[in-house]
């Protein structure tokens, strides 16, 4: 880990990826994170409310960081005390690595702040959480989830900056944190899958595709330098050690990487394999949608949950607009 407060891009992808294998396990696993979405209570009845103290001291270490002329890449968790969210973090932090792997939270009061402090707030929230990270080679450390009415053109658009519809996959971090300022005019659900509950009924279903999952994919680099690491990284899509499967899926990226002249076609086990893995995912009763609301925060594992964005259509006016933060997170 680094000795900064934050990670490199490099430093955070390579510890998502660092994990371990043994076998391929042969039977269904039974544990928190193989949920099906129609097994979830309510996202009422899940989220966690922020109570009126915990939100006081929010805006308290806000207050207090409003005074001082520092460098918010310099913060730690010390700088913005939560004294009262303590346990709180830790039992989300154990929600995270080995329970249902997503957790809500709501409340935080983004209507009455500036965009800076929501960015300051979220910011030092990760800190108390994990460890955050660069989301890309640029050095981005929070991200902003909003249609700069971009053409979604397949390979080249980042379709996070865009209103389309975007399929399930995972972020290189353990953790991928979002807080929602604004929401869309229609659309735009989270859809939130178990990799391991998918996993399972692939077992079930489709038993001799499960071996290809544990061997090394085609992953596309769709950054504009590309020399360094090359057109593709070669990432099996799953592990499993420990009694616990960890999943790295991609859909767009396995597919397109055949884009590239050293790429080979996919064989017809690997789009046996993606599309009978992504239909599964697709199914009623698999997945889980959430209609975030301004002042929600959205935590999830990119070990057990493949997360993806439906369609949405905004408003006019660029101060309406649907707007969210993004946090990757190590922990």
């Amino acid at each position: 880990m680094s000795s900064a407060h934050y990670l490199s891009f490099i430093e955070q992808t390579l510890h998502y990826f660092d994990r371990p294998h043994q076998q391929i396990p042969r039977e269904p696993l039974q544990y928190a994170a193989a949920w099906r979405g129609k097994d979830i209570p309510p996202l009422e009845q899940m989220a966690y409310r922020l109570e009126e103290g915990e939100i006081a001291e929010i805006e308290a270490a806000l207050a207090l960081l409003e005074d001082r002329a520092v460098d918010t890449r310099t913060l730690t968790a010390s700088d913005f005390p939560l004294p009262a969210l303590t346990q709180r973090f830790q039992e989300w932090r154990a929600t995270l690595g080995s329970g249902l792997g997503f957790q809500v939270i709501r409340g935080v009061p983004v209507e009455r702040w500036s965009q800076a402090q929501c960015e300051r707030f979220f910011w030092c929230f990760g800190l108390h959480l994990g460890q955050p990270g660069e989301q890309n080679p640029d050095g981005h450390l929070l991200g902003h989830v909003v249609d700069l009415r971009e053409r979604a053109a397949v390979n080249t658009v980042r379709l996070y900056k865009t209103a389309a519809n975007i399929d399930y996959h995972c972020d290189a971090a353990d953790v991928v944190g979002l807080l929602c300022l604004h929401k869309a005019r229609s659309g735009g659900k989270s859809r939130i899958v178990s990799s391991v509950a998918v996993f399972n009924e692939l077992l079930r279903r489709r038993p001799e595709l499960v071996a290809r999952l544990f061997e090394p994919v085609h992953l596309d680099v769709r950054d504009k330098d590309v020399n360094e690491v090359g057109s593709t990284l070669l990432i099996p899509p799953c592990r499993y050690a420990d009694d616990s499967l960890r999943t790295f899926y991609h859909a767009d990226y396995f597919r397109s990487a055949v884009r590239h002249d050293d790429v080979p076609p996919l064989t017809q086990e690997e789009e046996d394999l993606f599309d009978t893995y992504e239909s599964i995912a697709m199914e009623e009763g698999m997945y889980l949608d959430m209609d975030l609301q301004p002042g929600d925060i959205q935590l999830l594992s990119n070990h057990t949950i493949l997360h993806a964005r439906t369609e949405y259509e905004d408003f006019e006016d660029p101060a309406q607009r649907r707007h969210l933060l993004r946090l990757w997170l190590s922990l």
